[in-house]
């Protein structure tokens, strides 16, 4: 008790000797803040993450009592540690006002904490941001340099379009300064203005131009940044540029003729970022015109040719030339050697490199196909390569240079590939090998033998449209029918796990049976097969254990077929058909019901019945889906409509891929005087799509619940009966037709007409061809309405567009319109063609009255 009383008493002397203020808490004095090492070293010395979260809201507490002492002289060690704690994900915002006070300081100390805290807590989307504007105007006329840099930092990473408006006089003023240091982080500051702020580009056109004269390598480096930006922003600008690409060919032949710079050697190489930067720049200036072009051929073969390849800044180097020499007009020998540093590339150790090399290949072999050629066995081996994603790019490559004289060897490659390859390409391999050989095949000989021993070799992995795609070839070679029906056979009568080729061999032996027991084959040695060893394949299909679903069926169907073939078998072939009156597979069942109908009750028609399919009308290749399996599924199955089958909801998978990019359509509203009523949304996932909508019609899934339908009509399954629905219309309501879409060889018809059982609504029957040399892959046609109508986009026919207008996509949209409003349809078409994704919007008011009167 004296000791404590002792204790105070000499502190109340101390106190009244110095006029120091006691303070009222637990402690009697100031403590000094933690450094900003110790609070790294506590937090990282935290076990577990409850720790961590203990540390930093004990010190962030700290920081705010700290914060509230007006004459506090650790201002900056205390943000500088709430910027580390912001830096970890914690809130920091408590701190912005005080990065505003240390802004605002006289200290160097200071404004450097300051500026850097309002970086990285304070941007546009506060209004706190707007407080810092004049004292950044003030900083910007500062006489010392380093805080004019920290002013200009803060300019460029935090500036909004106010912002960017108030100070855009100043900076334009900074990059005329003869300081190279001032000079380029004004330059920089600009960069970021005119990318937020594009109108304020014509103030700094006057002094940017004469920038390229300048010989701080700093300089000129964002002056090419500056002038690139503004020619990718403005078309005009990019023509007012193009009077510089002398200057801009003199400054990097003198990087390429320059002797050693330690200060702007890098591995051997002057400068490498500002020769990039310049090729870049040369690259846009020279698109679309052949003077500049001209002007820039003989530097950029000097380049090509002095650049040292042993090191990787040479190999970016020599990618941004070959960049520049494909993207300008330039001459037939710079673009063979181009393609030839692309091909010295793939022999590269880095696979980095190699997959470069691939890409840019891919991008250009549209531009020089002969050149590429020259490369392909360089390709073919990168096949071979551990790289998943060298052999991807490799195997597309490899797809894109196959041609009439090359199919034979190529093929033979691929289908090796095909054999060994991940499971995730067989799908795509097959595919393309499908479309190559439909379009290359020397002969139909040929074309059938690599098929069918594609089918052999790709097992479960071929999609179900090229199986159709293949029966519809063979159908057609009506001159191959014994040998392809005899090799099928071979094929399967010893292996029955392949579900794509005994689908095709059960078709084929069904439709030509007679030809198989013919024992003639003027192709090769004919096979001798009895009608027995027939039906005795047909049975194990039907009963083994690894044979699908769809295989049975097919089996099935096929025996029932071979009645009307054969002569001696019949019973048993109805026999094996009774038996499976009682399955549990429902869809056999039905098939043998049937089929034992028509012995007991047609048995007069049965020969009519069964009589060869007739051929299949259409182009083949249009159904080649060579990218199908990459659509990607929006709609889960609450979402499917009542009465759509499953086959339609995988075509609608297509055509939904990036489906929410319908509201980038719209822009529409109602017009003055509509009725407001709102329309029910339709239930499940889609509710979501329409609360975001707001000013767009119900994008309603197809029709209500309809009537079930009957089970499959045999005539259909047996003789390929038409489905097609008919929709046409009498009097003055018949099909009206118009353009809806023409550009870039893109063409999109519309065939309007009133539906015949509902009078408000119109069926509209979506066309779409392509005119182009290249095929269009992933095409996708969305449509949108104003809210006052409602829109059903049914699934289209397909995905791919092929060249040349060899096929089409086809579609069809239900509008429903009760107020009887004009129609108006905005659309966005999308696809994919020579690597690149291509978007675009149109719309279509040009309706006839007649379609809502």
């Amino acid at each position: 008790m004296f000791r404590s009383t002792l204790v105070i008493d000499r502190h109340n002397r101390i106190t009244k000797a110095t006029g120091t203020k006691i303070l009222k808490d637990k402690s009697l004095t100031m403590t000094t803040p933690k450094r900003l090492r110790d609070l790294i070293r506590e937090i990282r010395s935290a076990r577990t993450a409850a720790d961590e979260r203990a540390v930093v809201q004990k010190e962030c507490a700290s920081i705010r009592d700290s914060f509230r002492d007006q004459d506090n002289t650790y201002k900056c060690r205390n943000l500088a540690k709430l910027l580390y704690i912001h830096m970890l994900g914690y809130p920091a915002h408590f701190g912005q006002l005080e990065c505003l006070k240390l802004i605002a300081s006289a200290k160097f100390t200071d404004k450097r904490i300051g500026y850097l805290g309002a970086m990285l807590l304070l941007d546009e989307r506060q209004d706190v941001h707007l407080l810092v504007t004049n004292s950044l105007k003030n900083d910007l006329n500062h006489q010392t340099q380093y805080i004019q840099s920290l002013a200009l930092c803060t300019l460029g990473t935090i500036c909004s379009v106010e912002m960017s408006r108030d100070l855009a006089g100043e900076i334009e003023k900074m990059i005329k300064s003869s300081n190279a240091y001032i000079k380029k982080k004004a330059i920089l500051c600009a960069f970021c203005i005119i990318r937020k702020v594009p109108d304020l580009m014509e103030m700094f056109i006057p002094a940017t131009r004469s920038l390229l004269n300048e010989k701080n390598h700093g300089v000129l480096l964002t002056a090419v940044c500056l002038i690139t930006e503004m020619c990718e922003k403005s078309p005009d600008t990019l023509h007012h540029f193009r009077k510089v690409v002398p200057n801009l060919v003199r400054v990097l032949k003198n990087l390429i003729m320059a002797g050693y710079s330690p200060e702007h050697d890098v591995s051997g190489v002057s400068d490498p970022f500002l020769q990039v930067k310049i090729l870049r720049l040369l690259r846009i200036l020279g698109k679309n015109d052949t003077d500049a072009s001209e002007t820039m051929n003989d530097i950029l073969a000097q380049v090509a040719t002095n650049t040292d390849t042993s090191k990787n800044v040479g190999h970016a180097i020599l990618y941004e030339i070959v960049l520049t020499i494909m993207g300008i007009k330039s001459e037939a020998g710079l673009r063979v050697l181009a393609v030839n540093i692309l091909g010295r590339f793939l022999l590269n150790n880095d696979k980095n490199i190699r997959y470069v090399a691939l890409n840019t290949l891919l991008r250009v072999v549209q531009a020089d196909y002969n050149a590429v050629q020259r490369h392909r066995t360089t390709i073919i081996d990168c096949l071979k390569d551990a790289d998943i994603s060298i052999r991807r790019r490799a195997m597309e490559l490899s797809f894109a240079l196959v041609n009439t004289g090359n199919i034979r060897g190529m093929m033979k490659e691929l289908l090796d590939f095909l054999e060994n390859c991940d499971p995730e390409f067989k799908a795509d391999v097959c595919s393309n090998i499908v479309q190559s050989t439909e379009k290359y095949s020397p002969t139909k000989r040929w074309h059938i033998d690599t098929v069918m021993k594609m089918l052999r070799v790709a097992g479960s992995y071929v999609r179900d449209d090229i199986v159709s795609i293949l029966i519809q070839l063979i159908a057609e070679t009506s001159e191959l029918h014994n040998y392809t029906v005899q090799q099928l056979f071979l094929l399967i009568k010893d292996d029955i796990h392949q579900p794509s080729l005994v689908q095709v061999a059960l078709w084929c032996i069904g439709e030509y049976g007679e030809k198989l027991i013919s024992g003639v084959c003027e192709e090769d040695e004919p096979v001798q097969v009895s009608e027995d060893e027939v039906i005795d394949v047909l049975e194990k299909v039907l009963t083994h254990n690894y044979s699908t679903e769809v295989s049975k069926e097919y089996a099935m169907t096929s025996l029932m077929k071979l009645t009307s073939r054969f002569r001696t078998s019949v019973g048993r072939v109805k026999a094996v058909i009774d038996a499976y009156g009682g399955s549990t597979h429902v869809e056999l069942q039905q098939r043998s019901v049937e089929y034992s109908n028509i012995f007991t009750k047609y048995e007069n028609m049965r020969s009519a019945l069964l009589e060869p399919m007739p051929l299949i009308e259409g182009s083949r290749s249009k159904n080649v889906l060579a990218n199908s399996e990459s659509s990607t599924d929006l709609l889960n199955e609450g979402n499917i409509p009542n009465g759509e089958s499953t086959t339609s909801v995988k075509a609608k998978n297509i055509n939904n891929t990036e489906s929410q990019n319908i509201l980038d359509l719209l822009d529409v509203v109602p017009p003055a005087g509509t009725s407001a009523n709102p329309v029910p949304p339709p239930s499940g996932g889609a509710n979501d799509l329409l609360d975001l909508l707001g000013d767009v019609a119900t994008i309603s899934n197809p029709a209500p619940p309809v009537k079930p339908t009957p089970a499959p009509n045999l005539l259909d399954d047996l003789m390929g009966g038409d489905t097609t629905h008919n929709n046409q219309m009498n009097g003055n309501d018949g099909p009206y037709k118009l353009t809806a879409f023409d550009k870039n060889g893109l063409k999109v018809e519309l065939t309007c007409e009133r539906d015949n059982g509902q009078a408000n609504v119109t069926i509209i029957n979506v066309k779409s061809t392509n005119s182009t040399a290249t095929t269009m892959s992933d095409y996708i046609f969305q449509a949108a309405v104003p809210k006052s109508f409602q829109l059903q986009l049914q699934s289209p026919s397909g995905s791919t567009l092929p060249p040349m207008n060899d096929g089409e996509v086809t579609q069809v949209i239900k509008v429903n319109n009760p107020q009887k409003q004009a129609i108006r349809l905005r659309i966005k078409v999308s696809y994919k063609q020579n690597g690149n994704n291509v978007t675009d919007i149109g719309e279509v008011s040009s309706f006839p009255s007649t379609l809502w009167q």
